[in-house]
């Protein structure tokens, strides 16, 4: 069974490759999105390969409707999309991927139901498959090598999809262990300076306050674990012992 989660369908159109279909049953679920809908598949239904293909995703294939046209996969949806290189003289809304899904996202929030059709892999979409949808989904690809995989369009609409409901993610480190509080860096900083003014490193003097100044700014930028604090203790308490062995 689909899921509950409020989500577009997903129509492939004539899909010609069991492979492909099986790929973009995977690049649907990389997003959460399940309601797949195929239409007249050259291969056949049940196909062998789509299920291979899709690996963990076989049961969007287990769950797809097969329709015998266009106008029956999408008779029960309020909008429908075409992803389609170019709008092939038809007056249609030309849309981003990111601003589709965000017009997706609203429509169905005030209860319509969506759909996304992706046109067959050798010459996409016919002009009597376009003239059914309301808006065209155009990707910014390379002028002069505009043509994009089925699965390929399909990941990438189940991106952008997805990107609308999970916020993006701030940069982060993930520490392996505790990071080091304050006073452990503190202490870390004296150590060094205790070190380095043995070796005389602090040279000028009336340059040493402000070389020290950086170090403790240097130590403040990085983000250290206790695991680095004391790595670098060692480093500095193994470096004297070579010393004093010399």
């Amino acid at each position: 069974m689909p899921s509950t989660d409020p989500q577009p369908a997903f129509v492939l159109i004539r899909p010609q490759m069991g492979e492909n279909i099986g790929a973009a049953a995977r690049g649907m679920w990389n997003f959460g999105l399940d309601r797949m809908r195929i239409i007249d598949p050259r291969d056949g239904w049940p196909n062998q390969k789509a299920v291979a293909m899709a690996s963990g995703a076989g049961r969007l294939l287990d769950d797809a409707q097969i329709f015998d046209d266009t106008a029956a996969a999408v008779a029960d949806c309020d909008y429908v999309y075409a992803t389609t290189a170019r709008p092939r003289g038809l007056t249609k809304l030309v849309l981003s991927p990111e601003a589709a899904m965000q017009d997706a996202r609203a429509r169905i929030a005030s209860g319509q139901k969506v759909a996304v059709m992706f046109g067959p892999e050798r010459a996409g979409m016919e002009n009597d498959d376009i003239a059914r949808a309301n808006a065209i989904i155009s990707v910014p690809v390379n002028p002069d090598f505009p043509s994009l995989n089925l699965a390929q369009c399909v990941l990438l609409t189940g991106y952008e999809w997805r990107r609308e409901a999970v916020p993006a993610a701030a940069a982060r480190v993930d520490a392996v262990g505790d990071w080091a509080e304050q006073i452990e860096i503190e202490k870390l900083g004296d150590h060094f300076e205790e070190r380095l003014e043995i070796a005389g490193f602090f040279f000028p003097e009336h340059k040493a306050e402000n070389m020290k100044m950086n170090l403790r700014n240097m130590w403040s930028r990085m983000p250290l674990t206790r695991a680095d604090v004391q790595m670098l203790h060692g480093t500095m308490r193994q470096m004297v012992r070579w010393k004093e062995r010399g």
